[in-house]
């Protein structure tokens, strides 16, 4: 059997910046070669990245991607590497009018993976199966491919897909098993959620058993906006088993050494067009190398890592150079500073505690505590004297006099922020954007919310295992223990506590996603043993909040339902679940 090497390129493009991503793609295929993959495959969009949203729907952008797919094709012919086949994802158009067609993208655009080899695009792939749910959006931007198309090359037949293709059942996928090819390449965009991890090695597999074919699925890494791409990109053989896999959020080239089934005397595709056949010779003698199963980190571990990882290229990639946050001694804005050092390092962040007549002791202690075991910026900045002066101006009691407080933090935050060009992180979590307990140009102000798709629950399990984590590698822990023990409380009135108007974080989190992540209705909620008042009062507050979440900023998506791209309700919405 044909031995051949393939290479998985998982890199972390820029949407927008085709020449560096161009840049990725050459330097992972000059590094492939090196190391003698005779085929490297690249990410789903790799060269504008992904996703583009209404970029896709520009003639100039669409202009732009197929030249910089040409130009690094010939680039690669240039360096001597035009004997490497390269697969790799672009935004490809096919209209060059203007007009509007009924139910058709403007330009006709591809979701596209261009097949290099020599100097030139050889052929492509365009996408079959457009992913309209969750956070993709695929019908606005693209039209669906209609041809398989498989490349003979090194003796071998290799049959393309594109990430949704293998999550579709049907046609597409009897085609391509139908082929007979040797191996199946999948490009993908795939971004991360918890749980997901091994639903994608299940769906690799069982696509591999179906076609009778190794499968080798590439994907990228890295964030962008809400999401963030792991990459654990994975080989698998015929049979479904592993045969190499990539480590999860990181760069990496991943070389594999696959015996593969000798290419047909005479394939033709399903849908009659012929195979693309290359003069490339068959596979040459090369030294078997060890492939390459990284371990998969724990389902804390990644989830940690992606709320970094989001964090780190969305200040990295639009070009801020620090972030500021409120440290409040809480557990959630002590989280997010955990995230930001990380992510930053400490010297990229800075923390300011603004204490007000309602905050305990504790509060400055912790968040000094905070500071010294983390290394990051801090100062001291108490709002007693400004809240004082709007309320001898204002007059303001109860709610308002609570929420002033939130908001001369949020306006403190937001001064320092201009004076002294830092990005300020939002701190606020999933339990309180859904019932609306994060007050508008108050504690809500700030350009990136990482834990804003984290439940309460969910972040005290995430700054347990942070510092669990921190005492394995004897380091010392970042999260304050008692910030962790303590009763919630916003400190906004004396001995205030979160539970003095909410349930038990433990029963609210499990209401809130049976409704936000599942849809459940009021009656199977209250049929899983919750009371029907509370049930009620928390779907309302949940439904009376969509305008406050559509003013919050923008933050990892780790959930399978994020708010934002997953969820879209209407702000005026008279709809209510009832028992």
């Amino acid at each position: 059997m044909p031995n051949i090497r393939l290479a998985l390129a998982q890199v972390n493009p820029v949407v927008g910046d085709l020449v560096g991503n161009a840049e990725l793609a050459f330097s992972a295929v000059q590094s492939a070669a090196a190391s003698g993959a005779q085929i490297v495959a690249l990410p789903e969009m790799l060269i504008t990245s992904y996703p583009i949203e209404d970029l896709a729907l520009r003639p100039s952008f669409q202009e732009a991607s197929e030249a910089q797919t040409q130009q690094l094709a010939r680039r690669l012919a240039e360096a001597g590497l035009g004997d490497v086949l390269v697969l790799v994802g672009y935004l490809k158009g096919t209209s060059s009018t203007d007009a509007i067609t009924l139910g058709v993208p403007r330009g006709a655009p591809l979701n596209c993976a261009a097949v290099i080899y020599r100097g030139q695009i050889v052929t492509h792939y365009a996408k079959h199966h457009l992913p309209n749910y969750g956070v993709f959006d695929e019908y606005r931007y693209f039209v669906p491919g209609t041809e398989t198309v498989v490349v003979r090359a090194f003796g071998i037949d290799i049959a393309i897909a594109i990430c949704e293709d293998l999550w579709q059942d049907g046609e597409h996928m009897e085609n391509i098993a139908k082929t007979n090819a040797s191996l199946l390449v999948v490009l993908n965009g795939s971004p991360y959620e918890r749980d997901k991890d091994d639903v994608r090695l299940e769906l690799v597999s069982s696509r591999a058993k179906q076609c009778k074919m190794p499968v080798a699925y590439v994907n990228m890494v890295g964030g962008q906006d809400e999401l963030v791409f792991e990459g654990d990109s994975i080989i698998v053989d015929a049979r479904g088993e592993i045969v190499a896999r990539a480590a999860q959020f990181e760069t990496q080239i991943l070389i594999s050494d696959l015996d593969l089934t000798p290419a047909g005397e005479h394939t033709v595709l399903p849908s009659g067009e012929s195979v693309v056949q290359l003069e490339t010779g068959n596979s040459a003698d090369i030294k078997p190398l060890e492939s390459l199963a990284t371990e998969r980190l724990s389902r804390n571990a990644e989830t940690y890592t992606a709320l970094v990882v989001g964090l780190k290229d969305y200040v990295n990639k639009n070009g801020f150079n620090s972030v500021l946050l409120g440290l409040s001694g809480g557990i959630d804005s002590a989280v997010v500073a955990a995230i930001a050092v990380d992510a930053l390092g400490p010297q990229r962040v800075f923390g300011v505690a603004m204490p007000s007549e309602f905050s305990s002791e504790h509060s400055i202690s912790d968040a000094q505590a905070l500071a010294n075991a983390t290394g990051l910026n801090f100062r001291i900045t108490p709002i007693k004297p400004m809240v004082a002066a709007y309320l001898e101006e204002l007059g303001f009691t109860g709610v308002a006099q609570e929420n002033l407080q939130a908001r001369v933090r949020g306006t403190t935050l937001m001064g320092i922020s201009n004076q002294e060009g830092h990005l300020v992180l939002a701190t606020g979590n999933k339990s309180e954007l859904a019932v609306g307990y994060s007050t508008i140009y108050g504690d809500a102000v700030g350009g990136y919310a990482p834990i804003k798709d984290l439940f309460k629950t969910d972040v005290w399990e995430i700054a347990r295992w942070r510092n669990e984590h921190a005492l394995a590698l004897g380091q010392t822990p970042p999260i304050p223990q008692n910030s962790i023990e303590k009763p919630p409380s916003a400190e906004l009135r004396p001995g205030q506590l979160d539970t003095d108007s909410l349930p038990d974080y433990n029963e609210l989190d499990a209401i809130l996603r049976a409704y936000v992540e599942h849809d459940t209705s009021a009656q199977d909620i209250i049929a899983m043993g919750f009371a029907p008042e509370t049930v009620e009062r928390i779907l309302r507050m949940t439904d009376h909040a969509e305008y406050k979440r559509r003013q919050y900023p923008p933050g990892a998506k780790v959930s399978r339902r994020a708010f934002g791209r997953d969820r879209r309700l209407p702000m005026t919405n008279r709809w209510q679940e009832s028992r």
